[in-house]
């Protein structure tokens, strides 16, 4: 049987911001064999596929088309697949963006690792790498008790789902990450397709959609130049945490993905914006 599938623009996961996979167990301490976690999704949606506006959002309407978070690799035996259909909570007309987000509970054994996954296709079709392509976000689900002894959170990571930048000039994003364990090491790195944690493709057709980009991972900064005007360069990372610094192998893995979207510069506006005359001591820009 042949799907006809929406055009996907980015995916988040997990219980808080936007844009990403992330669960947080509700009590962090181990009791028994088994810990709740709530699993959180958000998706962002191409707004002709999936069409949000108030009265969707005010009469609690979904976006989606009607599949799963599926198990791809890991423990086997214990994720109930997650709908990913998800209750539209904002949307922009300007860019033609649907957004929502979903979450669940589900009561995973202590000490087993595993990674879900959402792998359907198509991406939309004027990016720079991976035009209608297939997508694949990962994520890890991990309650191996941590060596504090306690049942470790996934880290937090927030984008807008797409980011406008001017061709031709290098830029630098730095990308917002967090922990509830407020101690872990945090570090993001390029999805792949291969050879990673997640023992599966991160990717899909994305993967390293943003050409000549280079990724500072301790704080999550990316350094690129986009060059196509009117096209969007998908960006696809896995933000992960660390016990300490002597860490090697993380604790969760994280998807996050998102646009760029490149714009020739106006007409008339040669000149880069400056500061002009002198600023206090400790002001802002």
């Amino acid at each position: 049987m042949v799907q006809s599938h929406g055009q996907l623009l980015t995916f988040f996961n997990y219980f808080f911001e936007d844009n990403l996979f992330y669960r947080r167990p509700l009590n962090n301490t181990p009791s028994g064999s088994t810990v709740n976690l709530q699993v959180r999704e958000r998706f962002s949606w191409n707004r002709a596929t999936y069409y949000c506006n108030a009265t969707t959002i005010a009469q609690k309407g979904t976006i989606g088309d009607n599949n799963n978070l599926i198990y791809v690799s890991g423990a086997t035996g214990y994720w109930i697949n997650m709908n990913t259909n998800i209750a539209c909570t904002d949307y922009s007309i300007v860019l033609s963006v649907s957004s929502g987000e979903y979450y669940e509970t589900h009561t995973i054994p202590l000490n087993v690792a595993f990674s879900i996954g959402f792998v359907l296709n198509s991406w939309i079709s004027n990016l720079v790498v991976g035009g209608s392509g297939s997508w694949s976000v990962i994520n890890q689900i991990n309650t191996v008790i941590r060596p504090d002894g306690y049942i470790n959170s996934s880290p937090v990571a927030v984008s807008l789902s797409v980011v406008s930048k001017q061709i031709n000039i290098q830029h630098v994003h730095a990308i917002q990450i967090s922990d509830f364990d407020e101690t872990d090491i945090l570090k993001c790195r390029w999805s792949t397709s291969s050879g990673n944690i997640n023992a599966y493709d991160e990717c899909g057709g994305v993967c390293l959609g943003v050409p000549g980009a280079y990724l500072i991972e301790d704080n999550c900064t990316i350094v690129f130049t986009l060059t196509v005007a009117g096209s969007y360069a998908a960006v696809a990372l896995q933000i992960e945490d660390y016990y300490n610094n002597a860490s090697t192998i993380p604790m969760s893995s994280v998807p996050l993905q998102f646009l760029l979207y490149g714009y020739a510069a106006p007409s008339g506006c040669s000149i880069p914006p400056a500061i002009i005359g002198s600023r206090p001591n400790g002001g802002n820009l």
